[in-house]
């Protein structure tokens, strides 16, 4: 309605229509998926269709259960035919290393949930928001990074998709 309101008074103000619609364009908030990469959209969009999926230790397919790597490595080949290694630890040596502050969706984001550096991983969304399959007894899902649990272990994040 606002959008509407503002084209009017544009026009009556002797503004053409495609001013009008420019001015329109940069007032509303790009939707949800014209804020990433065509790549980053498609591991997103992969990787939600996984929420839900029962977490299993060791597990890397749909069926059966996916652990974290497992559902990492799957987004990314499902998506994009990307190889990615098998555990977090050899995911958090691949790409390009990427301060917080940098984050992007599409980042791998990594976590010491074992005692030990990048034993966890998952998928950055966007707004401190990541997926991931969480642990025994819980499915894939999508979680705030801003909770004390995931701050206290944060690890850093790499940069995997190329032009994010």
């Amino acid at each position: 309605m606002a959008s509407l309101l503002l084209s009017v008074s544009l026009l009556a103000g002797g503004i053409g229509a495609s001013a009008a619609a420019e001015q329109v364009r940069k007032d509303e908030q790009p939707s949800f998926l014209e804020r990433y990469t065509n790549a980053a959209q498609d591991v997103i969009l992969q990787g939600l269709k996984l929420v839900g999926v029962r977490y299993r230790f060791g597990g890397n397919n749909e069926d059966s259960g996916l652990d974290c790597s497992g559902f990492v490595r799957l987004v990314f080949k499902d998506s994009i035919g990307a190889s990615l290694p098998r555990t977090a630890k050899e995911m958090s040596e691949v790409g390009q290393q990427i301060d917080a502050s940098q984050l992007k969706p599409g980042d791998l984001v990594f976590f010491n949930t074992m005692r030990r550096t990048f034993s966890h991983v998952g998928i950055y969304l966007g707004d401190n928001h990541f997926m991931h399959a969480p642990r025994t007894g819980a499915e894939v899902r999508v979680e705030s990074m801003e909770s004390s649990y995931w701050m206290q272990r944060y690890n850093g994040a790499r940069r995997i998709l190329e032009g994010n």
